[in-house]
């Protein structure tokens, strides 16, 4: 049996990893579970899966939680410490790294360091510390399958493939909510609208992101430093309907394609089962009814999120942690109503503008950029945006 940490299991992916435990209940051991503060549902998880240790991220909410499960043997623990514990306990072979933000970083390095493989799902891992996640990587031998849908499609699309033989990357992105919007009603958009994604089912962050379209500048960096191909080689296609995941041209003139219906239980399977693939009664094609694939190019003016991810892939350094710091801090306060949706982008840049600088070598250092540009977004909210 597989043994499972499932870090982030009452998000949309981690609710989704667990259904396929369900369905795979011979092949599945999980030994824990968190979360950042939903008591009740991991609660609910603990009871039916019996994990070795439940770890809540928010302290507070571990204290209720212990009270919810004392009737049982499982060990509660909170914070950091909690989640490294989490993904690195000896009977673990598989992470599924499902956190939001950066928050999910350090547990992420601490499973690579404890030569798990660890499915990842949290983007910005990869995007804040892709060089130290490389390094980590090359010293211990942990190893990396990814769950995001158009790296999965892209990670199948490379199976029995050369690197050296890859033309380029495509990833391809819905557009969003707002693809045929017009830009000058953008000021005025709620955050109901923007939660509203016509094809996927996913988290608050997330489903704004896409809205942004900043998530698939996050993916850029992300398969930059996945697939070790140059910023210059990976693009994007905006695909409304969603059915091609994404592409990869190589050096003879063909493209392979990975298609399905937009259901992320297929690359979250795909990752666990790796390199097998296990029969499932996942949702199926009707090519009958397909009647067309759109594709088209981005649209970086109604959408800036997009170039300025790529300004900071180009710029290097710490500009991949101050655009996710900025970004995250922004969708905050977006979602909490402070903040109007055309202020996202105009936060990132200006963070990203400020030269928040600093070394970038190791998580402590990481972490202060993170703190800073969060502070600088938080208080130029009070002069710049709205």
């Amino acid at each position: 049996m597989q043994g499972l940490s499932i870090l982030g299991s009452t998000g949309s992916v981690g609710t989704q990893t667990l259904d396929i435990v369900r369905l795979f209940p011979e092949r599945f051991r999980v030994h824990a579970l968190t979360a950042h503060s939903n008591v009740d549902l991991l609660a609910a998880q603990a009871r039916e899966f019996r994990p070795q240790c439940v770890v809540m991220a928010v302290a507070e909410a571990a204290i209720v939680l212990r009270r919810r499960l004392e009737d049982m043997e499982i060990e509660v623990l909170a914070g950091p410490a909690g989640l490294c514990t989490a993904a690195t306990l000896p009977d673990v072979h598989t992470i599924v790294a499902a956190m939001v933000g950066f928050a999910g970083l350090e547990s992420v390095l601490a499973a690579l360091r404890a030569k798990k493989k660890v499915a990842l799902a949290n983007k910005e891992t990869l995007v804040v510390a892709g060089a130290i996640v490389e390094r980590v990587l090359a010293e211990h031998g942990g190893v990396i399958i990814p769950v995001d849908s158009e790296h999965s499609a892209i990670f199948q699309c490379l199976v029995g493939e050369s690197r050296s033989e890859i033309d380029e990357l495509v990833l391809t992105a819905s557009g969003g909510p707002f693809r045929t919007r017009d830009a000058s009603t953008f000021a005025s958009i709620t955050r109901e609208e923007a939660l509203e994604h016509p094809n996927w089912s996913m988290g608050a962050k997330i489903t704004i992101d896409s809205a942004t379209m900043m998530n698939k500048g996050l993916e850029v960096i992300e398969a930059h430093w996945l697939f070790g191909i140059d910023v210059n080689r990976i693009s994007v296609l905006v695909h409304p309907q969603s059915i091609v995941h994404s592409m990869v041209s190589f050096s003879d003139g063909s493209t392979k394609a990975q298609l399905g219906i937009p259901d992320m239980r297929v690359p979250i399977q795909y990752a666990l089962s790796y390199p097998d693939r296990w029969p499932a009664p996942n949702p199926r094609l009707d090519w009958s009814e397909i009647q067309r694939l759109d594709f088209e190019q981005p649209d970086v003016e109604k959408f800036p999120c997009l170039s300025l991810a790529y300004d900071a892939l180009h710029a290097g350094g710490s500009a991949p942690a101050v655009l996710n710091a900025a970004n995250e801090a922004a969708v905050s306060l977006f979602l909490n109503g402070r903040i109007r949706f055309t202020d996202i982008p105009f936060l990132i840049g200006a963070a990203l503008e400020s030269r928040i600088v600093g070394a970038a070598e190791t998580l402590d250092e990481l972490i202060a950029i993170d703190k800073r540009t969060r502070t600088f977004v938080v208080e130029h909210t009070t002069v710049g945006a709205i």
